[in-house]
Order: structure tokens, then C-alpha cells, then sequence
């Protein structure tokens, strides 16, 4: 190949790297879900689209996130405790902070409280549609310390998030580490994008093995799979 050939293709090849880095980066980008933390509303290996400019907008001061949506972010660096030294599988240097998709149940300025498995905001149970009803169906945490807390005042910028899944340790979220700042919040997931066709129903592991995921059962009929996530408890 001759050098002006190779100069033209390192510069396409380059500008399309850079294309692809700030599309990722500044429109859109798809995130896999990795776990069962919101079942029923999400299962293990679903991808969902992120709007990343929105997220942009927030971290601004412009407009905020609202309760019932579902969010994707990193947690807080004080739980630097609870991550590991490994990203799928591949040892790393440092420790590795995870992306987590919970749900925004509390605003700023908000006071969340957990009373026997139940979501209360701003001392109003809050109806959560699809989720409590399910749940009570297999195995509801209402006796636990994280199905029992105390009220929790949100500070400004901030949001409380939770895990649509309600069994005991059935998710790592807001009622272990606290309030996550906007600018950890990387944006909003409004639409489940693959895979095509799943099947209808999701029986959890109803206990705290590892390796939830792989356990889960699916039954039921086949359904058309990409939807919009409507909020859910606003």
C-alpha cells in the first residue's frame, strides 16, 4: 500500500472512531442488563437505548429526572468496598465501578421511607403497578432491614433509586448506599431495544445464591420484546 493510500484510510478510520466515540458519548448508546435486580420489568441480558444528550441536559441544571423513571449510573465511590478488581472476568489494576439501571423512586427534596416492604414518599404509600403485585406473588421481603427503613431526606441534585426486584437481597440500591448525585447518572432508559421476541412470564429464585440470572424461569408465550419502559409510582 503506498503512504498516500495509508494516510487516507488512517484518516477514515479516524474520523470514524471519533464519529462513533461522541455519537456514544453525546446522542445515544445501548447499555446491557446484566443481573435480575428489575425483575419483572427488566431480565438479564435485555439492551436498552440511552438518550445521552438528555443526561447531558441534567447534569447542566436542565430539567430533571422524574420518579418512576428507570436510570442508568455508577454508584457512589464511598462503596469502593462492595466492586472488585475484575471487568467480565479480565483482572484490572483498579477497582472497577460498575454501571447499575435501578428505578428513580425519590426526588430532591423528597423523604423516601421502606415501611414492611412498601414504598412510602413523602408519607404517601406510592402504587407501583406491575411490581408489588408480583412480587407478593413469589417471595416479598417485608421483614428484612431493607424492606424496613428509616425516612430518608433527598438532597438537592440528588436521587433515590431502587430495584423493581422486592425480594430479600434481591437488589443493591439506594437503601444500602444512599442518594446518587446526578452527575453519576449517566441517563434514562425509555425503551428495551432487544432481544426481538421473549417469553411472556419470569418465575425469580425466591433466596440469595449467586448467580440469580441463571436460575430465573422463563415460560409462557413467545412476546414481541422491544417496548417503551413507562415510569412506574409517579
Amino acid at each position: 500500500m503506498k503512504r498516500g493510500q495509508l494516510t487516507a484510510n488512517l484518516r477514515e478510520w479516524t474520523s470514524t472512531l471519533l464519529f462513533a466515540l461522541g455519537f456514544t458519548q453525546f446522542a445515544a448508546s445501548a447499555v446491557q442488563v446484566d443481573g435480575t435486580s428489575m425483575l419483572p420489568t427488566l431480565r438479564h441480558g435485555e439492551v436498552l437505548l440511552l438518550p445521552k444528550l438528555e443526561g447531558w441536559a441534567h447534569r447542566a441544571g436542565w430539567g430533571q429526572y422524574q420518579r418512576g423513571d428507570i436510570v442508568v449510573f455508577k454508584p457512589p465511590r464511598d462503596m469502593e468496598a462492595e466492586w472488585t478488581n475484575q471487568y467480565r472476568g479480565l483482572p484490572l489494576p483498579w477497582k472497577y465501578r460498575p454501571y447499575l439501571v435501578k428505578r428513580v423512586v425519590g426526588m430532591p427534596g423528597d423523604t423516601v421511607q421502606i415501611r414492611a416492604g412498601v414504598l412510602y414518599v413523602n408519607g404517601r404509600r406510592v402504587d407501583e403497578p406491575g411490581v408489588l403485585n408480583y412480587w407478593q406473588s413469589f417471595c416479598h421481603d417485608v421483614a428484612s432491614d431493607l424492606a424496613n427503613t428509616s425516612p430518608v431526606r433527598i438532597p438537592a441534585r440528588q436521587y433515590f433509586v431502587m430495584g423493581d426486584n422486592r425480594s430479600p437481597g434481591g437488589s443493591l440500591d439506594s437503601r444500602v448506599f444512599g442518594p446518587v448525585s446526578v452527575h453519576d447518572i449517566a441517563a434514562r432508559a425509555p425503551l428495551s431495544v432487544l432481544p426481538l421476541l421473549r417469553q411472556g412470564q419470569v418465575t425469580p429464585p425466591c433466596d440469595t445464591q449467586p448467580h440469580p440470572e441463571q436460575r430465573t424461569q422463563p415460560g409462557g408465550a413467545l412476546e414481541w420484546s422491544p417496548r417503551l419502559l413507562p415510569p412506574v409510582g409517579r
